[in-house]
């Protein structure tokens, strides 16, 4: 399967039809992709989550519609989708920074943003090729802590970083009791709701089940599945965090596509131990979720 194409059809829709009601189960039936795995695949080719895509969309075209013609704002508003002439408002002034009758009187413009996306593919730095191992993981159990961030306009690349510095100077670690294993760390992404781009995002530490949370920590429980397990490339410090995304990247871009599965939803796992504590040949495991791909008809 083409992901190119099967994306590429969905941007042509957007476009088509950024005065109506566009939903994301729309979209991935047209991409022929499930919700979550059209949801993961969009963002990894098109560099942001599809709804924000569209909400920009729908922005960028009424911005050219306030620099080229006289159409009165609320017209404008609902001819790109916007329902209330308020909340049309709010998003232009957060996006621009101005309002829209101040972006149409503002002469120093340059003109409005770019329009549809390009599609491009981003492999894998320094030309490694990753054959991922499919396994089986048992159900399991974990203590942590929990944040809830969203993936619009970069949120959660800024909270979850703070979050991790937070739980390591304050070694928060310390608190999670009886861990199975207390040289793994798990950062695990679930909870997640693609139409507003809000999830859960919890570190922490595999444990019997059962086991108590204290106060301020979070216990949770995730089903037996199936999961593509990715190695990232060796990597100094200050390449790792960028082999990190290039193998996320890779994962959905490259391997995906010719591996007969997708995305099973739920969650995400990155499996942080001993080998990313390294100065040199620093490595981790992500474990990706996955499912036969259905035929489609």
């Amino acid at each position: 399967m083409d992901y190119v194409v099967c994306i590429g059809r969905t941007l042509d829709y957007i476009e088509e039809n950024l005065q109506e009601t566009i939903t994301l189960e729309t979209l991935a039936e047209i991409a022929c992709f499930s919700p979550f795995h059209y949801h993961r695949v969009f963002q990894a080719l098109v560099g942001e989550s599809v709804m924000d895509y569209v909400r920009k969309r729908r922005l960028t075209r009424a911005a050219e519609r306030l620099f080229y013609s006289d159409v009165k704002v609320i017209d404008i508003a609902l001819d790109v989708g916007f329902q209330y002439h308020e909340s049309f408002n709010r998003a232009f002034k957060k996006f621009y920074g101005v309002s829209p009758n101040q972006y149409r009187t503002a002469h120093a413009l340059s003109g409005p943003l770019r329009g549809r996306s390009y599609l491009n593919k981003i492999t894998v730095q320094g030309g490694h090729i990753m054959e991922p191992i499919i396994i089986t993981k048992p159900k399991f159990h974990i203590i942590g802590y929990e944040l809830k961030t969203r993936n619009v306009d970069g949120q959660n690349n800024k909270d979850i970083p703070e979050f991790w510095q937070l739980y390591l100077q304050k070694k928060l670690y310390e608190n999670i009791p009886n861990p199975l294993n207390c040289k793994e760390e798990l950062g695990i992404c679930t909870n997640f709701s693609p139409e507003t781009g809000e999830f859960v995002y919890v570190i922490g530490m595999e444990v019997a089940e059962g086991t108590p949370a204290p106060e301020g920590l979070v216990y949770r429980s995730f089903p037996e599945m199936e999961y593509a397990v990715f190695t990232t490339p060796k990597a100094d410090e200050a390449g790792f965090t960028s082999f990190i995304q290039s193998t996320w990247n890779y994962a959905f871009t490259e391997w995906f596509p010719q591996s007969g599965y997708e995305h099973a939803g739920i969650l995400d796992i990155e499996l942080y131990d001993e080998r990313c504590h390294r100065t040199e040949n620093k490595v981790m495991d992500i474990y990706i979720p996955v499912k036969k791909q259905m035929a489609k008809a």
